[in-house]
């Protein structure tokens, strides 16, 4: 039996040409560029046989009669017993053009070199697209019923379909496979398409939130998904039995799923929250087209509609086909399938193998460079109160990645301490003497950056002073409040906008605010730090929103408790969970290489949104920690003093272990 194949290299029909080799004294000869040629000792290798049984057809598709040399079509006139057609642009992200070059035009071209040949049987592999947005139940004797055809893709599915059908020379048949993913069995897939588009939102959502928090979904219309191994067993198996010509079979999910349940399955393989509530995205479908173009007009809202799509990589069109309202008849399919063993599986069997193929191939994150060298090397980066705690650390983890660091702090011997073990570890660091609480010294300092290092590339916001007393406590001690807020507040800003100029200049900079997970929680006792490391995240808020056109980034890290000299005196920390300093400067060596807004672990979320949504609870809550734990020695004046922990106390500290993590 001799086969000729087009799209031979593409994902289904590489898959094809090794279902067909396996049969008994198979030849296939598969069409490929001349400059391809290289690649045709691989694709030997891939389907384990040699040069006689695979034989490479050098031509172009979007040539006429496919460029094929006349030698090549004079040796395979008559030779081929089944012709199948699987080249074409599946991409809905693809121009017009380009997909009508190769999808019509390439069928014309391929159908006019089948008949050169004399193919025995034509075999047409379109696609579910043919049928447009058909309202209803579309089947397999159907088609010139589609509409809706409008987008290029269904156009050009539909219109290379078309010429197939028109062609009476030549015994043909169809197949409309749905939409097609990775193997049921090794989840191996080619490239990100169709319900592979929402993988990274359902990521982020892990990322985010715990698996047992309930999540709002998407629900749409029907989508019908077929892992590539059933299709390419289903379309082996019909072409090679009784067909009478002038037949379609659709390859599809005999069930189908909505977009909500399909988003769920995922969720589910991808141990992400559940989906349990859903917005219905057929209620967009009543706004009226005038008003959908009106608001596109506006600018704000196309960048905003713009940077989400680019953010979760979906294409432009993608929400479009959200409210797919079609759904396939496949009797004929099943009724030739019957007795085979072959039956597309379950969805919701294979989605973890889906998932985890894409986690480890195909996430385009894994091809960035997300190394914090490769992100911060030959950089300038200061970090403010860079001598001790999660500055110190956070200063070796930058001079590591070879970046120009740059510390400051008031005290000049641990300033010297910090540059000598610095040096012991084969690097430097800069450091400047700088009191960040002194408006008058942030200036001096900022003009010796600029003066020295022409800027910074990367400022991280780390200086700063917490203390830890009850407002009932403070009456007399206002200068608490005031001190805070110079120095995490004030002296933070006179930094950042001293430096800001320079980062709008060069348009480029990032900068990362170490702020406190109080702030989400709202945590008691706290109220000064807080309150400063509040105003600074709203300055932030508003900062990130004007610089947003000029290349400027801000992250804020809502930071956890960290196990540094600022919160020694404070003994009942001793047996609360903390980080280490070296953890909290991987946190802001993210912040770095990701730049996102803001980072935060999911208790102080799940603080923010307990406020949020259940604010009288979460204040009870609070309250009772409050009243639990008392303030420390330090805080009431007393030395000496060890802390008296409830039996309640005691149990909610060991209960708390691991939590921010």
């Amino acid at each position: 039996m001799h086969y000729f194949v087009t799209g031979a290299t593409g994902f289904i029909g590489k898959r094809l040409v090794g279902k067909l080799l396996q049969r008994k004294g198979a030849v296939v000869h598969f069409l490929i560029r001349k400059e391809s040629e290289g690649k045709v000792a691989g694709l030997r290798e891939f389907w384990g046989v040699g040069p006689a049984r695979a034989v490479p057809v050098f031509g172009d598709l979007t040539e006429k009669k496919l460029g094929v040399a006349a030698d090549d079509v004079k040796a395979l006139k008559g030779q081929i017993d089944h012709f199948y057609h699987l080249a074409a642009v599946y991409d809905l992200g693809a121009d017009e053009e380009s997909q009508v070059a190769v999808n019509i035009d390439g069928t014309r071209n391929t159908v006019d070199f089948a008949k050169a040949i004399g193919a025995g049987h034509f075999h047409h592999v379109s696609s579910i697209a043919a049928a447009g947005l058909y309202e209803g139940v579309f089947r397999e004797d159907m088609f010139d019923e589609a509409e809706n055809i409008d987008h290029p893709y269904f156009m050009t599915k539909h219109e290379s379909e078309k010429l197939v059908r028109a062609e009476g020379k030549l015994a043909w048949t169809v197949y409309r496979p749905a939409m097609v993913v990775g193997d049921s069995q090794s989840g191996e897939m080619d490239k990100i398409d169709g319900p592979y588009y929402f993988f990274k939102l359902i990521q982020r959502m892990r990322q985010i939130l715990p698996p047992w928090m309930p999540s709002i979904g998407l629900e749409g219309g029907r989508i019908n998904i077929v892992p590539v191994d059933f299709v390419v067993n289903a379309l082996d198996h019909i072409s090679h039995g009784q067909l009478k010509g002038g037949e379609c079979f659709h390859l599809v999910d005999p069930v189908g799923y909505r977009v909500g349940d399909v988003l769920d399955i995922f969720s589910k393989a991808a141990h992400a929250p559940k989906m349990n509530l859903f917005v219905n995205a057929a209620l967009l479908g009543f706004i009226p087209r005038s008003v959908k173009k009106g608001l596109m007009a506006l600018a704000p809202v196309r960048r905003v509609r713009d940077a989400v799509m680019k953010d979760l990589g979906l294409p432009e069109d993608m929400l479009t086909f959200v409210n797919y309202p079609t759904r396939f008849d496949c009797r004929g399919t099943l009724a030739a399938l019957k007795g085979s063993g072959i039956e597309c599986p379950n969805l919701k069997d294979y989605a973890w193998r889906l998932w985890d193929y894409w986690e480890r191939h195909l996430d385009p994150d894994l091809h960035r460079d997300r190394s914090l060298r490769g992100t911060v090397a030959g950089k300038v980066v200061l970090i403010t109160g860079g001598s001790s705690g999660i500055g110190l650390a956070a200063a070796h983890t930058f001079a590591e990645a070879g970046a120009i660091t740059v510390i400051c702090g008031r005290d000049q011997d641990k300033l010297d301490e910090a540059c000598k073990e610095a040096k012991q570890k084969g690097y430097q660091f800069i450091a400047y003497p700088a009191d960040i609480a002194d408006m008058t010294d942030c200036d001096r300092f900022v003009q010796l950056l600029v003066q020295n290092h022409g800027g910074v590339d990367f400022l991280i916001n780390n200086a700063g002073r917490s203390i830890r007393r009850a407002i009932e406590g403070s009456y007399d001690r206002f200068h608490d409040f005031e001190r805070t807020m110079q120095l995490n507040y004030f002296g933070c800003l006179r930094v950042t906008m001293g430096l800001l100029p320079g980062m709008v200049q060069r348009r480029k900079g990032h900068v990362v605010n170490i702020s406190s997970i109080g702030v989400l929680t709202n945590a008691p006792r706290f109220s000064a730090y807080v309150a400063s490391k509040a105003a600074l995240d709203a300055w932030t808020r508003c900062a990130s929103s004007e610089f947003a056109d000029q290349g400027i980034t801000f992250t804020t890290i809502n930071m956890p408790l960290v196990r540094t000299p600022m919160i020694a005196p404070t003994k009942i920390y001793n047996n609360v969970p903390t980080l280490a300093p070296e953890e909290a400067a991987d946190m802001i060596a993210q912040a770095c290489i990701d730049k996102p807004v803001r980072i935060a672990t999911r208790l102080g979320i799940t603080g923010q949104v307990m406020h949020a949504l259940v604010p009288r609870i979460a204040q009870i809550v609070m309250n009772t920690s409050f009243r639990m734990f008392p303030d420390s020695a330090a805080a009431k004046g007393e030395k000496g003093a060890k802390p008296q922990l409830s039996p309640e106390a005691i149990a909610m500290q060991q209960m708390m272990r691991g939590i921010h993590f």
